[in-house]
């Protein structure tokens, strides 16, 4: 959308100065004219490369929560939360929930066919747990706080 809305603005710069460089007099000295040169700004490799590092920053970050919560790690998983989900979690009852989650679970739930995306600060997190569907995740929100990835469904 940028580069339509620059090859838009572009062309009408260009038909202006065509405009306003044309002569009535079709005899007067012919100057050579100069073509200018315009640079479109397209998405370079490095844009793409850095979103595509921050979505798989992001998918590792979530298979790492993923992995603590069902391994009943519940004060390393806690590190995971945003502030926000800080403030509405207590740090012993979060605890709690993920060990509680580890006996009726077990281990072994890694998080399968984990698919990130980020706009900015914000991402969504979708992925499988394994032998858990019920634990499946769509869209699951994270939030990017001091450069690191927090999870943010609270």
């Amino acid at each position: 959308m940028r580069t339509t809305a620059t090859l838009a603005v572009t062309a009408a710069a260009l038909l202006a100065l065509t405009a306003c460089s044309s002569s009535s007099d079709d005899s007067a000295d012919p100057t050579p004219s100069t073509s200018a040169t315009v640079e479109v700004p397209t998405t370079t490799p490095t844009d793409v490369s850095a979103l595509a590092n921050d979505e798989e920053n992001l998918a590792r970050v979530a298979e790492t929560y993923t992995s603590l919560y069902f391994a009943g790690e519940g004060e390393p998983a806690y590190v995971f939360l945003s502030k926000r989900c800080k403030a509405k979690a207590d740090p012993a009852v979060f605890e709690a929930t993920v060990e509680k989650a580890a006996k009726d679970y077990g281990p072994g739930h890694p998080a399968l066919d984990v698919r990130a995306t980020v706009s900015g600060d914000m991402g969504r997190v979708s992925y499988k747990v394994q032998g858990r569907p019920k634990f499946d995740q769509q869209g699951q929100p994270w939030m990017r706080e001091g450069g690191d990835w927090k999870y943010d469904a609270c």
